[in-house]
Order: structure tokens, then sequence, then C-alpha cells
């Protein structure tokens, strides 16, 4: 199992680097730092350290051979994040990796990435996955069921989603063209926004009355 993890990264990383998103580096690499002394000053990306302090630890991460906790997440999932806050050595080089457990029924519900596209490469288990197009193709929905071994491709910014379908647990890995790809979950982004989207805007948009609203807002309210 742990040849399969390996491929399963090395094939997650070689296929996303090509459709890297993020602008070329100008440098060999430019490992993140975070300095509270420049606070309050944002770049697009993150600082870079002196190349003469930069250790090879800057490029390293363990643990994705571990099995991630799917009991706190309501929905029976968890990522372990291999991106550029987890791995400094990442910053302007374009790429990430995570790794995504599913209990049995897990779902890593419907949600975008808006800087990144996703490949994933499912391990172990199997999934139901799919994305949805745009409107300028009428808003189809794709989907296929992977087993071991499969990859499925989700393009940049469209709404996607997977379910473990099988009997057991589900591992997968899926490399993304960012090094920052950002997430948006589309239930809690939706009804869980902080502050909250107008009830008068929500109950046009979904054409539902407010105590529907009530409901739908209910998971997300701390």
């Amino acid at each position: 199992m742990k040849a399969v993890y390996l491929v399963a990264s090395l094939l997650a990383f070689a296929s996303v680097h090509v459709l890297a998103y993020d602008p070329s580096p100008l440098q060999d690499f430019c490992v993140a730092l975070n300095d509270s002394v420049t606070k309050g000053v944002f770049v697009n990306g993150k600082f870079c350290k002196d190349p003469m302090a930069v250790k090879a630890e800057d490029f390293y991460l363990p643990g994705f051979d571990k099995v991630g906790d799917t009991s706190a997440n309501p929905t029976g999932f968890v990522v372990t994040s291999a991106d550029v806050t987890t791995l400094p050595g990442l910053n302007t080089l374009g790429i990430s990796l995570v790794r995504i457990d599913y209990a049995p029924k897990g779902q890593n519900p419907p949600h975008t990435h808006p800087r990144g596209t996703e490949i994933l490469v499912v391990v172990e288990g199997t999934l139901l996955v799919g994305f949805v197009a745009s409107n300028q193709n009428q808003n189809r929905l794709f989907t296929k069921v992977l087993n071991k071994g499969d990859v499925f491709v989700f393009p940049i910014g469209l709404i996607h989603f997977q379910q473990n379908v099988g009997y057991g647990n589900a591992v997968a890995f899926a490399g993304l063209s960012s090094q920052n790809a950002g997430v948006i979950p589309i239930a809690k982004s939706v009804f869980g926004s902080d502050p909250p989207i107008s009830s008068e805007v929500l109950q046009k948009a979904f054409q539902v009355d407010q105590k529907i609203i009530d409901l739908l807002e209910k998971p997300f309210q701390v």
C-alpha cells in the first residue's frame, strides 16, 4: 500500500505541473517566510526566505501515509494538505497536493477551487465524483464512479464533489495547479457566511420561504 501511495503522489505532482495556473517563478526557489515585522503588507504569494538560510526541511513534509480522522466532520471526510502553508518550499512553484480520507458513505461536499485545476487519483475504495459545467455549457453534470487506480480531473473554478459509495473507507490523492488553490464550500458559503447573506436575497434566489432558509442555515450557526 505504501508503494501505491508513493506512485499516487508522484502522479499527482507530475500531472499537475504542466497545468500550473500560478505565475512562473523568477528564481530557483522562494521559500515562504512568515515575518511578524511585515504584517499588514500583502503580496501575491508569500515573502521569500533568504536563499542562504533555506534548508532541506523547507521542502519536506511527512505524514501523508497517516490515515486522517474523519469522525470530527459531519460529512465524513478529512483533507491533509501539502500547500504553501504547510510546505513553505512550494511558494511560487504553482502546485500543491492533498490527501483525502473518506469514511464509509462520507462525502467531500460540492465546492470549488477558485485558483486551481484538480487531478485526483483513487488509491483505496470507490468514489462517485463529478463536476458541473458553467452556463456556457448548460450547467451539465459530468459524473463517474472511480475505483482504485482511476484518475479524474476537475477543471478550475467549477463546482465538484466526491462521495464514498463503497463499503469501507476510501482514500484519494489530488494535485492542484496552485500553491494555494483555495476552497469555497457551496453550502457553507451561502448559508454560513459571516455576516450572513440577507434572508430576502436567499429566499428569492432559491424560491423558498424563511422557514426553509432557517433550516438550511442552522447546521452552520456557531
